[in-house]
């Protein structure tokens, strides 16, 4: 099996603006940057993948099949933009969900690695040799538990601030643009991984 470089992104406050619990194709935009520095690592050969905890459906707020419109919005938004987008994957779970389907503590939601290792293992993917970028700690958290390196987009997300080594971002950038722009210089550089 070939073992690819991949880039994991979460996706409310980091590839796009975080409208809370939005499931409407119509108010999906992408952040400012992602654009750039996605088209920067789809032409260095990095897979484009989304992790994204999705509790709204836990907590009955939308059903899962409108996630279907998000990932299909995401794919025009990118697609407008020549990016391909290699996998979607979604936790729709949350210990204190109404939705009894739903409510579980799993090994999806973030910062638990599942969503990252389960496309990983899909897509033939090495986590040593990617990257997961996100705007709270609990992504680096669970890029780190995957074995990936990470990115904290620093843009105010973070409101908690727990501590612990393994939520330690390698990297803090802006946006996605300026986060493509450290890993092409840290991977070009002949860095190792972790």
């Amino acid at each position: 099996m070939i073992y690819r470089q991949a880039v994991f992104l979460d996706k409310d406050g980091t590839l796009i603006d975080n409208v809370p619990y939005n499931v409407n194709p119509d108010r999906i935009r992408l952040r400012s940057g992602a654009a750039e520095g996605l088209a920067r690592l789809h032409q260095a050969g990095y897979l484009l993948l989304v992790v994204s905890n999705q509790s709204g459906v836990a907590r009955g707020l939308f059903p899962e099949s409108a996630l279907a419109g998000v990932e299909a919005r995401l794919r025009e938004l990118l697609g407008r933009a020549g990016i391909p987008l290699a996998g979607f994957a979604y936790c729709p779970h949350h210990p204190e969900g109404v939705v009894e389907a739903f409510r579980a503590a799993c090994e999806c939601r973030k910062p638990a690695p599942g969503m990252i290792l389960r496309l990983a293992g899909e897509h033939g993917i090495d986590p040593a040799r990617s990257w997961m970028i996100g705007d709270i700690l609990d992504d680096v958290q669970a890029g780190r538990a995957a074995g990936c390196r990470t990115i904290l987009i620093d843009n105010g997300n973070e409101n908690q601030w727990v501590p612990g080594l393994d939520r330690v971002p390698h990297h803090r950038a802006a946006d996605l643009d300026e986060a493509a722009r450290q890993i092409l210089d840290h991977d070009n550089a002949g860095h190792s991984p972790p």
